[in-house]
This record gives structure tokens, sequence and C-alpha cells, in this order.
């Protein structure tokens, strides 16, 4: 064992030497620091991870290079690490917001892991520095749409598909933004496009269709899914959509072997079953309606009309307790719509709450009156009639 005199003197000779190391050979304490040259020079050899390591160093160095910045989030976008690269972007942005090109970095980081809300801004900026920038157009159009904000998708990627005509791509985007934000104007117009360009494409026919009906054409409507069906016949979504506008027009016994053919395809199409068990209910057969109802809303909870035929099936039986949810969650999917109100309301008066059934009628009355306001806005001044 060591004297404790001899233990002292040998961690004395350890600092002694750590200090001489320290004095002659900095380098081996601590991160060396690091030029933008280096940096560079880093980064043209393939040497990402060094060079974002020099540019580290290099912010650490000049905590307000907002260029320094920048170039580490390029670095580490081009690593794969959008999210550090969108905060040393974002650093960028707070040490200088004129930066050439920051905006569009950003927005691009935030795109790719699919952040398309938090892209919106970013893009936004870029269009407004260089209203001719056709890629952060077109980049404002899909973060739009991705962040399902339809409406302003197609301003966005109607100049992007006016950029480049033959990029059907964009205009099946464009064209399914202009569907989903009911203007089916300009979604017509551009299912046209595209079915010039590849007349077979049952997804086109479809979407066609969908538009057609959305302007009040029903019978072209149909016309475009058959289209489609004979097309691709196993194309999903096509048998239901006819089906659709079948049980719309109350042809019954048209949609069902159209809905029967779309589980034929996928047995777990749950607005078929949703469709054929509310045909069922009205062919007075309850319990294979509730049948057909609850498996629906078991593989998807979202079908209103699933939830509200399994309410009123159950009021008619007075089994109020499970009819309850059933139209609360019906009404929750849809409050504008009156008729669950109006069965909430016979609900709650058969089971003895007076106050909560007048609640509800109210709504009914208030929900009346803006439809009588709206049909009377309409009468006064008509559309003009659709293109024959």
């Amino acid at each position: 064992m060591q004297s404790p005199m001899r233990q002292f003197w040998k961690m004395q000779y350890w600092v002694l030497g750590f200090i001489v190391i320290a004095l002659f050979y900095p380098s081996n304490i601590g991160a060396q620091s690091s030029t933008p040259e280096q940096a560079i020079a880093l980064e043209q050899q393939g040497k990402l991870e060094e060079a974002a390591q020099a540019w580290r160093s290099v912010t650490a160095q000049n905590p307000k290079d907002a260029a320094a910045f920048a170039s580490l989030g390029i670095v580490l976008s081009k690593e794969q690490k959008y999210e550090e690269a969108a905060s040393a972007y974002k650093k960028a942005l707070a040490l200088n917001p004129k930066l050439p090109g920051i905006h569009l970095n950003l927005g691009l980081a935030e795109f790719k892991q699919a952040h398309f809300a938090a892209a919106i801004p970013p893009f936004k900026a870029a269009t407004s520095e260089d209203s001719h920038n056709q890629q952060a157009t077109t980049l404002l159009g899909l973060s739009y749409y991705g962040a399902k904000q339809f409406k302003e998708a197609s301003k966005y990627l109607d100049q992007a598909s006016k950029s480049d005509p033959e990029n059907v791509e964009l205009h099946q985007l464009l064209a399914n933004s202009c569907l989903w934000a009911k203007n089916y104007s300009c979604a017509v117009d551009e299912f046209k496009l595209i079915q010039q360009k590849d007349p077979e494409s049952a997804a086109a026919h479809m979407l066609m269709g969908e538009a057609l009906d959305g302007l009040g054409r029903t019978v072209e409507a149909v016309k475009e899914f058959q289209a489609g069906i004979d097309a691709a016949p196993r194309e999903p979504n096509l048998h239901f959509g006819l089906g659709y506008l079948y049980w719309k027009q109350h042809k019954y016994s048209d949609a069902k072997p159209l809905f029967d053919q779309e589980l034929a395809i996928d047995s777990a199409h749950a607005q078929s079953l949703a469709y054929l068990g509310d045909i069922a209910m009205k062919e007075k057969e309850p319990d294979k309606a509730l049948s057909l109802l609850r498996k629906a809303v078991q593989l998807k909870d979202d079908i209103r009309i699933a939830h509200f035929d399994i309410g009123v099936i159950l009021l008619e039986q007075k089994n109020y307790k499970e009819a309850l949810p059933s139209l609360l969650r019906a009404e929750a999917l849809d409050p504008t719509q009156p008729d669950a109100h109006y069965r909430l309301a016979r609900l709650y008066r058969d089971t003895g709450d007076s106050a909560a059934s007048q609640r509800e009628m109210e709504k009914v009355r208030e929900l009346h009156q803006k439809e009588e306001d709206v049909a009377s806005k309409i009468l006064a001044n008509p559309p003009p009639p659709p293109p024959q």
C-alpha cells in the first residue's frame, strides 16, 4: 500500500502533466474551433457530419452569424435531420429575416417532416419575396393541400398547373382540391383535362362523377361512375359511388347490388354496410339494419347516417338508454342537420326531460329558419342554368 506522501506527489505529477499538455497541445483539450472555409470544404468532400460539427463551432464562436446558422441548416437537411435543420433556419431568420432563400429552406424542412401547416408561412414568405418562384408556389399549394385547406390549395395549385400544363399529377391535385372545396365547376374542368390525357382513368371518371353530382347533374354523374366501372371493375369505391347516387334518388333496388359488389371487393367497406343498413331500415327490417349499421360503426366511427339510423331504430323500440349515445354522436358529427335534434327532442320528451326536449326543438326551429332564409335568397337571385 502506497504511503499518503507518495500518493500526494503522484497526484501532483499528474496535474503538472495535464498542464503541460494544455499549454503545448491545446487541441487535445475540448473541440477545435473551425472556420467557415473549413466547414465548406468538409461539405464539398461529402463529410456531412464533420461539416455540421464545423458549422456548429462557427455558430458557437459567432452566435449572431445568420449565414452560419443557415449553412448549418443546409448541411443538416442533406443529412435528412429536418427537425434540427428547421431549428437552425429559425435561428438564422431571427437574426436576419432578409437572408436569401431562408424562407424556402425552412418551408422545405417543415414540409419533409409532413408539418404542412407549419410549412405554409415560410413558403408564403418565399412567394412574397419572388412571385415568379414556381417551386415556392407549388410547395405552398401542396402544403395547403396537406393541411386540408383545399380552397387555398386550389388557388396556388392552379398557378402551378398553368406553369406546368403537362404535369398530370398537379392537375389531379388541383381537381381534388376544387372538389373538396366544393368548387365543382373548377373540378369538372380539371377532370376533363385529365381524361383527355388518360381516357381510361377510372379514378378520373369517379371524381368527375362526384363533381357533376355536386353541380346537381346526377344523370351525367351516373354515366361517369358507370364508365369508371367499365374501365376498372375492381377499382375501390366506384361501385359504392354509383350505389350512393341511386340511393340519393331513392332507387334502392338499384343501389343494393352495387353496395354488395363493393363489399365483394372490400369486405370492410364501412360506408357500403351503413347504406345497406339504411335501406334495410327503410324496408322495415330493423334487426337486419341494426346488424349492418353496428358493424359499420365498429369499422368506422364517423359515419353519421349509421349512428343516426341506429338511434332512430332504438328510439322506435323505446330502448332510450342505447338510443341516446347514437343520436348524440349523429348530432355531434353534423350539428347543422335538424333530424338528430328532432329525434333527441322526442327522446327527452318520452323520458320526462322537458327542458332538454325544448332546447332541442328550439335548435330544430333555428335550423329550419336558416334553411328558409337561404331558400329565399336563392329565389331572389336564382343561379344560371347549368350548361347543356
